[in-house]
């Protein structure tokens, strides 16, 4: 019952929610512009008027890359710098925007606010980025140790069968699986926890994120089990409209763009609706906890 509760208390709010989510999309537009219009600009300097372009058109065709000769190593090195640098801001962007959101999914929170979403966002920045900061290096350590050390292990050995290499991936992607949800969890516990009492506290935070997790677990973990199968069921749908698509005409591609956007801004809001659910969640738990 209460998973029931959450995830429609989770949906009304993050629907409620949508012009934050309007703002992040912007935002990250706007992100990926810094790489993306110098990278045209590069990608015009090294093509010119020729008719290379013209071979894009029907899908990737390596010969289009080759012949770039010298600009092909620049526009590599441009890419590697310029992918650092936007996985750099989109962590701080993140940080920001997120708290922001979770301000506004709170239950007392009232009609959506700019001013009051970007107040938000300000305050919470720094406990935010320590919980996104902490949870991204432990993901890193489990993947480390959960996934491939073992298959590394496994691949030194003389004559490894492949069934045995594709038991020990299995198991071992299944394994990271479970403890990524229940980190996802900590997470959401932890920046739910820290708009609610407002305290500039990250560390204290995720350690109420931990003991909330293994607290909630039985309700918890199905909620974020049905909310990712969701987000895969979006997914799969997504790449089985954008691949495909190869506009001809300049309003071919505009509608792509759009239709671009729309589903980017569904898959945002889809994430907004964990965000908002694991929030009912937390504050049912605290309504019991006051009654009791």
């Amino acid at each position: 019952m209460k998973i029931i509760i959450a995830l429609k208390e989770g949906a009304f709010r993050s629907l409620k929610s949508w012009k934050g989510i309007a703002l992040v999309l912007i935002f990250f537009l706007l992100m990926v512009s810094l790489l993306a219009l110098p990278m045209k600009g590069a990608l015009n300097a090294g093509f010119g008027k020729s008719m290379i372009t013209e071979k894009l058109r029907d899908g990737f065709n390596i010969e289009v890359f080759t012949d770039l000769g010298t600009y092909l190593t620049s526009l590599i090195s441009y890419f590697s710098s310029g992918l650092f640098v936007i996985i750099l801001i989109g962590i701080l962007l993140n940080a920001f925007l997120t708290g922001g959101l979770f301000n506004a999914l709170k239950e007392t929170s009232g009609n959506f606010s700019s001013s009051e979403f970007f107040r938000a966002s300000s305050k919470y920045f720094w406990p935010f980025l320590i919980i996104t900061m902490v949870t991204s290096i432990i993901i890193f350590f489990l993947v480390l140790f959960i996934i491939f050390i073992p298959l590394i292990i496994m691949t030194m050995e003389e004559n490894p069968s492949e069934s045995s290499v594709f038991t020990v991936g299995i198991i071992a992607c299944s394994v990271f699986l479970l403890l990524l949800f229940m980190l996802l969890l900590v997470a959401d516990y932890a920046r739910a926890w820290q708009v609610m009492y407002e305290r500039s506290s990250g560390f204290r935070a995720i350690g109420y994120g931990f003991k909330q997790t293994f607290r909630t677990f039985l309700s918890s973990f199905p909620l974020m089990i049905f909310l990712f199968v969701i987000q895969i069921l979006f997914g799969i749908i997504v790449l089985k409209i954008l691949p495909g698509w190869r506009p001809a005409s300049g309003g071919g591609v505009f509608l792509l763009f759009i239709v671009s956007q729309l589903l980017f801004y569904i898959k945002i809001m889809l994430r907004v609706w964990r965000y908002a659910s694991v929030t009912s969640l937390m504050e049912q738990g605290l309504k019991k906890h006051d009654n009791n």
